[in-house]
């Protein structure tokens, strides 16, 4: 079938005899594989201009820009045959003739939409018409309109329509290009111009036919109508993309060399033909060629733009030869075509996507000798590059210096936000956004969604509430994403209720919670222990939100087992990780070691280790500290030096060795001492989430060897960065300590520095409370009896009595607390005004043990099964007052 058809074109007036193509050529109407994407054609057409108008318009001109150029020459040409009318008029019937159209049933008559417009529409409302259809895809209508149009004298369509048409069509695929050319065939020979050719031309070439369009523009000049620079720019752009196979790019710059030769000034190069022969030139790899385009667009005097400029960079980028690039920006500054700002934002982008952070910065001190000012783009890409790289005293430095060049922009804050929220820099993102609104930029909700999610990470939750307020005063709605940094950052203060009621807050604004919202309400949850309400906020969020756990999800409610005690639980929630196809993480994996450390089990330990050391580079801090707690409360002691002597000589990790050093006292003066607050302060970069972790293995691991005096010392450093705020609470009727979210050492801990403080007082003289309460549990399992047996309620209580003679005991009001009332307080205070000033420190003597020999038995004797939590607890002490008295405190 020939390539054209040769069947007469529907028109009284033509009839097609001209054949563009030879008829050996294969025909158009089947499918055609797409050998370049229609759509990147068509972009890259859309950019291409067309006559004088469009040449003037530049590179986003587009096929639209070529039908209004044609225009105003069509009309001129043209003999109307109804009168233009009144504007506003000619609007309404346009609208109307739309709205008529659009509703006409597919068989319905046209001629009956248009007969009370007959005479009152130009070809310039039809070509509005037109346009309207086009935005809509809509060609089935387009056809039919333009067929009525050929058979009537007083709307025959010229050629602006013609091309409007085609254009139309074209868009369409390659199953319509037929009818494409049956609408070129009925447009008579002798009114053919550059128009409507390089409307079918491109055609053609949005559809990735660069031969087709070639052999287009030979039959037009053929024809003898004279391209323009819109039509050299439309085949250039199809055989540019052409991508099975390529086209030579020697012969793209035979079409250029064409142009360039033209004697017509409406052919001369644009900056399209230029952008589209360096687009080219970078997808080969072409930098000689690049630079060559570069100096020939500069002697002709086209100006590049920042497609000009992105293009040069990407084909010396993909040649390795950035350096030449800064050297030729170098040779145009000094010849009075300084670059513009754009220029080297690429040049500094190309250097940056290879973390070549001296050539990028070595690009901004060019800039600014070239004479060309930074903008605020140009230096977020540096303070990215930074604190991607952790560089964050440069990025610092680098603020500082932006501030006297170029006054920060939201977008810059944005991206200080989020490299410093990622740097573990909490609180100085508060203090950014505060000096952000001082200095008067605006917040967008990005930036209110970066600073919550730091207040989230970093457990700020009065900061996290300040922001909240000012969104709500600004009249911006909070999103998800906003509320769950509030919820996170209550969480980590261990504000449940807080934290529940801002998670419930999210679905009554119409903010929607996400998994990322479930998961941060589960952690907080997890991290005390609270396993009941996890699982129920993991039952609401697949049961009536619909959202399945993610691997996220798992790992809290790991955690919050392991915490609950739980440890069977928290084994089958791996196992049921597994079986979702989450691959177990870091994460996972220490959440399955801890629960084996707490069961005490040493093998099941051991193995889970040894399968951790494989499917990480280094182990955390944390996980060696589990172990090497489990190996001291079985008296595993050969273990654990070797466990311990590992971290020590461990070369990838400077913090394993300062844990190491510290666990054996090798750091205790005060010039070594800083190195390990160096190392706990580093903890606290990876967010609350790890922190307390961290802080709590430590505090587990030094107290089962014996190291008292230093735990203590690590459990003020973790109290200084904002860890545990619930530890101490003090009120006129209660003095509190609330270890529920500690591990059992830790709480050990905590509990004999609290003591020895409560001794302080006591020995002061002070106003006793009711009652003095260790927080041991909080949440559901308060009302259970089986908190008792638990191993932190357990070990607690054990020692707080056999440390001050059963004092304490557990109230029948609430099982999650452990209590001394005050007739107690006054027994204890007794005791101590009699001993008249002995040496006493407190009740507990904080101490550093030696570490004991290899072969010691410490925990593993019978008479301290009750210190290690595993004896019989004593029966409860008869208490005078009635609790229920207690109840409103």
């Amino acid at each position: 079938m020939a390539l054209v058809s040769t069947a007469t074109v529907a028109s009284s007036s033509y009839h097609c005899d001209l054949l563009l193509f030879p008829a050996a050529r294969r025909s158009w109407r089947g499918p055609r594989r797409s050998r370049g994407g229609a759509g990147a054609r068509l972009a890259v057409l859309e950019r291409a201009g067309g006559l004088a108008v469009l040449e003037r318009a530049g590179a986003g001109a587009g096929l639209a820009a070529l039908e209004r150029a044609g225009a105003a020459a069509a009309a001129a040409r043209r003999e109307e045959v109804v009168p233009a009318g009144n504007g506003r008029s000619s609007s309404y019937e346009v609208e109307s003739l739309i709205d008529r159209l659009s509703n006409l049933p597919p068989r319905g008559s046209i001629a009956r939409c248009l007969e009370t417009a007959r005479h009152r529409l130009t070809l310039q409302d039809f070509a509005a018409v037109y346009r309207e259809f086009s935005r809509r895809g809509d060609w089935q209508r387009s056809l039919r309109l333009f067929k009525y149009m050929q058979r009537q004298s007083w709307c025959r369509p010229d050629e602006h329509i013609h091309a409007i048409v085609i254009g139309v069509l074209g868009r369409q695929g390659p199953a319509l290009l037929d009818k494409c050319l049956e609408v070129f065939h009925d447009l008579p020979a002798e009114s053919r111009t550059a128009l409507s050719y390089t409307s079918l031309i491109a055609a053609y070439a949005r559809n990735a036919l660069h031969e087709e369009a070639r052999a287009l523009l030979d039959q037009m000049k053929a024809a003898g109508v004279a391209p323009t620079a819109a039509t050299y720019n439309t085949v250039l752009a199809a055989c540019a993309r052409a991508t099975d196979p390529p086209v030579p790019f020697d012969m793209l710059l035979g079409l250029f060399a064409e142009m360039r030769h033209d004697v017509s000034p409406s052919v001369r190069p644009d900056l399209t033909t230029y952008n589209t022969l360096l687009v080219a030139a970078a997808v080969r790899s072409l930098a000689d060629q690049s630079e060559m385009l570069l100096r020939t667009m500069l002697e002709a005097g086209v100006s590049p733009d920042t497609v000009s400029y992105r293009h040069i960079v990407d084909a010396f980028a993909s040649a390795g030869n950035l350096s030449r690039v800064a050297e030729l920006f170098s040779e145009m500054a000094a010849t009075g075509h300084t670059p513009d700002s754009s220029a080297y934002l690429g040049l500094m982008e190309a250097h940056t996507r290879v973390g070549a952070t001296a050539e990028a910065v070595a690009v901004l001190r060019q800039m600014q000798a070239d004479g060309c000012a930074p903008t605020a783009a140009t230096y977020r890409v540096l303070l990215d590059l930074y604190g991607r790289q952790g560089r964050f005293d440069g990025v610092r430095e680098l603020f500082r210096e932006m501030r006297t060049a170029v006054p920060p922009d939201t977008a810059t804050y944005n991206v200080l936000f989020r490299v410093f929220g990622d740097g573990g820099f909490f609180k100085e993102v508060v203090e950014l956004f505060h000096d952000m609104l001082e200095t008067g930029v605006e917040p967008d909700m990005v930036t209110c969604e970066n600073v919550m999610a730091a207040c989230g990470r970093g457990g700020l939750h009065e900061d996290a509430r300040e922001v909240l307020e000012y969104m709500t005063r600004e009249g911006m709605v909070p999103t998800a994403d906003a509320y769950t940094g509030l919820v996170e950052a209550l969480g980590h203060a261990a504000m449940y209720e807080e934290a529940y009621v801002a998670f419930n807050m999210m679905t009554e604004i119409g903010s929607l919670p996400t998994i990322e919202a479930y998961n941060a309400l589960a952690n907080a949850y997890a991290k005390g222990g609270l396993f009941q309400e996890a699982e129920a906020i993991f039952s609401r969020m697949t049961n009536n939100a619909g959202i399945q756990k993610n691997k996220d999800s798992f790992d809290a409610l790991i955690e919050a087992y392991c915490q609950g005690s739980q440890l069977d639980d928290a084994v089958k929630a791996y196992m049921e990780m597994r079986k979702s196809r989450f691959n177990p993480d870091e994460r996972s994996l220490e959440g399955v070691l801890n629960a084996y450390c707490i069961a005490g089990v040493v093998d099941e330990s051991k193995e889970q280790f040894e399968e951790l050391q494989s499917s990480v580079t280094l182990p955390s801090i944390v996980a060696y500290c589990m172990m090497l707690s489990l190996y001291a409360r079985n008296d595993r002691w050969t273990d654990a030096y070797d466990l311990l002597e590992e971290m020590k000589t461990n070369r990838a990790s400077s913090t394993h060795q300062v844990i190491a050093s510290l666990i054996k006292g090798e750091y205790d003066d005060s010039s070594n001492w800083q190195m390990v607050e160096y190392a706990l302060e580093n903890s606290t970069l990876e967010g609350c989430d790890y922190s307390l972790r961290f802080f709590n293995a430590l505090l587990d691991v030094l107290w089962w060897f014996g190291q008292k005096a230093r735990a203590a010392r690590v459990l003020e450093q973790a109290l200084k960065f904002g860890l545990f705020p619930e530890l101490y609470r003090d009120t006129k009727l209660v003095w509190s300590l609330d270890v529920h979210r500690m591990s059992v050492g830790g709480a050990l801990v905590a509990v004999s520095v609290w003591l020895n403080k409560l001794y302080d007082r006591l020995k002061r003289d002070e106003d006793l409370p009711q009652l003095v309460s260790v927080v041991v549990l909080r949440g559901e399992m308060e009302k259970s009896t089986i908190t008792r047996g638990l191993p932190t309620a357990k070990v607690v209580y054990s020692f707080l009595n056999d440390t001050l003679s059963a004092s304490f005991h557990f109230p029948k009001w609430n099982k999650g607390r452990i209590i001394c009332l005050k007739s107690q307080l006054k027994k204890l205070q007794s005791a101590i005004d009699s001993s008249n000033g002995s040496a006493t420190a407190g009740f507990v003597p904080m101490t550093n043990s030696h570490l004991p020999s290899p072969g010691s038995k410490i925990y593993t004797r019978e008479e301290a099964q009750v210190d290690n939590g595993t004896g019989h607890l004593p029966d409860e002490p008869l208490v005078e007052e009635k609790e229920s008295e207690l109840l409103p405190l």
